[in-house]
């Protein structure tokens, strides 16, 4: 389905969400229904038009674009071949994560000492192996939601466990806008689903602010990592103490 006919889509359901119907519409926008119910069913109008509506429903043209990106079904999972590709080329795992976080081609070659040349041959891969969708003048469109997890058990998870991990957990976490809490509890089996599933709804939300902040200027924004984690554990050296 074409990006167009998405929006179409969403403006539909923005007019049902809105209880209003092509005639309440056609009102709004001093149309005929008839013309209005044409525009929707040839799924063809003109940006100025969409304008139009959009002030109709009292939405804004971003919030209408941003459903319509979320309305796209997005890769919650790579595969292990995926992520063995970006593990095994450390300019591809660069450029990958730079694309993650919404960086522009000009961002990356001016931040990191990777070439445009480089750069392209990155994106390139990125899109031969179905990471993202590579557009002209180097623009591209991700196919990963931005909530999906990499494999537990994965080559990026390897990865991180390895080089990431150290690195992150030696910072001091003092600054006021960083934190660092270890809370031990024991609690029932569905209590602690309950809170998988507050975690899951923060970590959406970190995603969600980390698109809308997209429109602030890049000396605005900072770049922060989220680390959500719990399971079922006992310091090693606590259970080298149990009795047998």
């Amino acid at each position: 389905m074409s990006g167009s006919s998405e929006l179409i889509d969403v403006l539909k359901r923005e007019l049902k969400s809105a209880n209003l119907t092509y005639a309440d519409l056609a009102k709004k926008i001093k149309m005929s229904e008839s013309s209005v119910k044409r525009m929707f069913s040839h799924r063809e109008m003109t940006l100025s038009r969409i304008d139009e509506i959009c002030r109709a429903l009292k939405i804004e043209f971003a919030d209408l674009a941003r459903d319509v990106a979320d309305s796209q079904v997005l890769v919650q999972e790579l595969t292990h071949d995926q992520e063995k590709a970006l593990t095994d080329n450390k300019t591809t795992l660069v450029v990958g994560i730079c694309c993650l976080s919404q960086w522009t081609f000009e961002q990356i070659v001016s931040t990191y000492r990777i070439s445009e040349p480089e750069c392209i041959k990155a994106l390139t891969q990125l899109d031969r192996i179905g990471i993202l969708e590579l557009k002209p003048l180097n623009r591209y469109r991700m196919k990963l939601a931005k909530t999906f997890r990499w494999r537990p058990e994965g080559p990026i998870m390897q990865f991180f466990r390895k080089n990431v991990l150290p690195d992150y957990y030696s910072g001091s976490f003092a600054a006021q806008d960083e934190a660092l809490m270890l809370v031990h509890g024991s609690v029932g089996k569905e209590a602690a689903l309950n809170i998988q599933e507050k975690l899951q709804r923060l970590a959406h939300e970190f995603a969600q602010q980390h698109l809308a902040d997209q429109r602030l200027p890049a000396s605005q924004r900072e770049g922060y990592t989220l680390v959500l984690a719990m399971r079922e554990w006992e310091f090693q050296a606590f259970k080298d103490l149990r009795r047998k």
